[in-house]
């Protein structure tokens, strides 16, 4: 079979910031792609605002660049777990993949989900062992990780006889030498390892034409967006062709537009064919893994795996004391719209109806997963409430199951035994423990994913923030009895509305930690703190001190209360218990019961108890 000598399709794996993002944006700068004049910001594939601010890739970018005359497709892949389908798809559509892999922290949890899916996608890998610069780089210990872990992982000859560069993809700098000093100012020792090493696409133009959707994109203009790789085959604007449905349904569709990638744009093209990676537009319900082919040889492809959710929120509309105040969009029908309009290009996304028509079930990968929905959904003006996430429980042969996490944990030797005793509290199971003596150890356990919601507060925490934690999905086994990972503090709760002063924070500062600062709007049922004890606790936070004279009100003035706890959407999504409530708008994020008056709520505890 001929090759395509002038196309290669990659895709770029890592552990999440190893530096994927950033050796994109260098090999970007320096192939002969854009010209002189284009300024690259740092990282400018993650063009979403929450993926410049934590530094993750959220959603997977397609890219190409001209290298020596040959075209080269980079697929920019999430690190994350809770963004792990991506990956998976992504993979179908390359025949090589670029591992990074940080030349101190060496081989994580997500390199080694990452690698186990190239490989057994038969994928040849270039290993680029990236931060070479650091002071603490230790290449040579990280290249042989990455071995032991390819043969771990059951990799052919063929692949663990992998190359290997050396970058500093923040400088610009490769080299096939693990020496500092070798570096050359330029990254063609990863772009020949590339063309040498990665096998170009068959040129098998002239067999029917088969087209796999792997992702998906939106466009007001041309409605939705299937992107893919043409397997066989040619296609043509104008061509009429069939869409195998995931049902085994057939559709037949005119192809009205259809772009290619290159550089940093999306270039509408007029033909494609067999190796290339496109986007195409015509059909209004085009879905991933469906396959579009010749109508006279209709044939579907291998469906491709899409990860289930495993975490679900309620969504419901705000009908707190304050509901109204502050978005732009308050209504179920916006809600409804909004959360429709993400199952567009969201694959691993769920959204379901509920008994009420104010209320939606949001099923996602993972509490990152759906938090970043809700940041984005408040950063566009919606408001709206959300519930505590549970996990999805399945029923496999009569037997209940649950998800289970595979979590890696590095920390300083001294905070090992607490957190051995606070994941034991979760049910997790130590699976592995690595101690080198360096004063460092990494600790592998098997948790209940319920047993990590919530967790990564207390995590900081206890290693005070030295701590290290990366988790993955593993796999769903049998329902372990008990409240897992359940809040042990109760909440303070505001008696009323009103102002919150100083003289109340001050004396309840010693019930447990403060939410708010003085001069906060709050209303009855609203979460102002944690109690530091098990029980709820109704506060007046909204008591003024009744002053006496002009002395005792220059005193008050200058009490000194403690920092309250601002409480971030992620910590308090996990400080939630079942019987609250997390109220979003554009401009606050508020605890509260969802039972908002004293009485009704001991009323309905005392029921539950019955």
């Amino acid at each position: 079979m001929t090759q395509r000598k002038d196309l290669r399709n990659i895709a770029i794996i890592a552990h999440v910031d190893h530096g994927k993002t950033t050796l994109v944006n260098e090999l970007l700068k320096q192939s002969d792609t854009l010209d002189s004049h284009t300024q690259l910001d740092d990282r400018v594939m993650d063009n979403n605002d929450l993926e410049r601010e934590r530094g993750i890739t959220i959603l997977a970018k397609n890219t190409a660049v001209k290298y020596k005359g040959t075209h080269i497709n980079i697929m920019d892949t999430p690190g994350h777990a809770d963004f792990g389908g991506e990956v998976e798809r992504i993979l179908k559509m390359v025949d090589g993949v670029v591992l990074v892999v940080d030349a101190y922290e060496g081989t994580m949890p997500q390199t080694r989900f990452v690698l186990m899916k190239a490989l057994e996608e038969g994928l040849t890998p270039v290993v680029v062992v990236n931060k070479i610069d650091k002071p603490s780089a230790r290449p040579q210990e990280v290249v042989d990780e990455v071995l032991d872990l390819f043969i771990e992982l059951g990799a052919d000859d063929d692949q663990i006889d992998f190359p290997v560069v050396y970058a500093s993809a923040i400088n610009g700098t490769s080299s096939a030498s693990d020496q500092l000093a070798d570096q050359e100012p330029n990254m063609d020792a990863i772009f020949d390892a590339v063309l040498e090493h990665v096998p170009a696409p068959e040129a098998n133009f002239d067999e029917p034409l088969k087209f796999q959707v792997s992702l998906l994109d939106y466009n007001e203009y041309v409605g939705r967006i299937g992107i893919g790789r043409i397997f066989s085959g040619q296609i043509h604007v104008g061509d009429q062709v069939t869409l195998i449905k995931n049902d085994g349904s057939q559709k037949n569709f005119r192809v009205t537009k259809m772009f290619g990638f290159f550089g940093l744009d999306r270039v509408e093209i007029q033909e494609a064919k067999a190796g290339d990676l496109i986007a195409l537009a015509g059909m209004e319900d085009i879905f991933v893994s469906e396959t579009i082919t010749d109508p006279e040889n209709p044939e579907a492809m291998p469906a491709l795996h899409i990860d289930e959710p495993t975490l679900q929120m309620t969504f419901l509309t705000n009908n707190s004391p304050f509901a109204g105040r502050e978005g732009d969009y308050v209504t179920s029908r916006n809600l409804q719209d909004r959360l429709e309009s993400e199952l567009h290009t969201d694959v691993s996304l769920k959204v379901e109806p509920t008994d009420s028509p104010d209320a939606f079930t949001v099923s996602g990968r993972g509490e990152l997963h759906l938090s970043i929905l809700i940041e984005n959904m408040r950063r566009e003006g919606y408001e709206f409430q959300v519930s505590r996430p549970q996990v999805i429980i399945k029923e496999v042969d009569g037997v209940q199951m649950e998800p289970f996490e595979r979590v890696q944990i590095d920390t300083p030797e001294e905070y090992m035994g607490a957190i051995i005793e606070a994941l034991g509290m979760r049910k997790a199971e130590i699976a592995d423990m690595i101690n080198p003596g360096t004063g460092q150890v990494r600790m592998i356990f098997s948790v209940p994913a319920r047993g990590l919601i919530g967790f990564s507060t207390e995590f900081m925490s206890l290693t005070h923030g030295y701590g290290i934690m990366n988790h993955s999905f593993d796999e769903y086994r049998p329902l372990i009895d008990g409240n897992i990972g359940r809040r042990r503090n109760g909440a303070l709760v505001a008696q009323e509305a009103g102002q919150t002063t100083t003289y109340s924070i001050m004396n309840l500062e010693d019930r447990g930690t403060i939410f708010v600062e003085p001069g906060t709007e709050v209303y009855g049922g609203m979460i102002v703190g944690e109690h530091n004890r098990e029980n709820d606790l109704t506060v007046n936070i909204t008591r003024a001190k009744a002053l006496t004279n002009v002395r005792s009100a220059t005193k008050d003035q200058t009490s000194v209360i403690k920092q309250p706890r601002k409480m971030t959407l992620e910590e308090s999504i996990e400080f939630m218990d079942d019987d609250e409530y997390c109220e979003v708008t554009p401009q606050s994020i508020r605890l509260r019961k969802k039972i908002l008056d004293k009485n009704a709520r001991e009323k309905a505890a005392k029921k539950d108890k019955k």
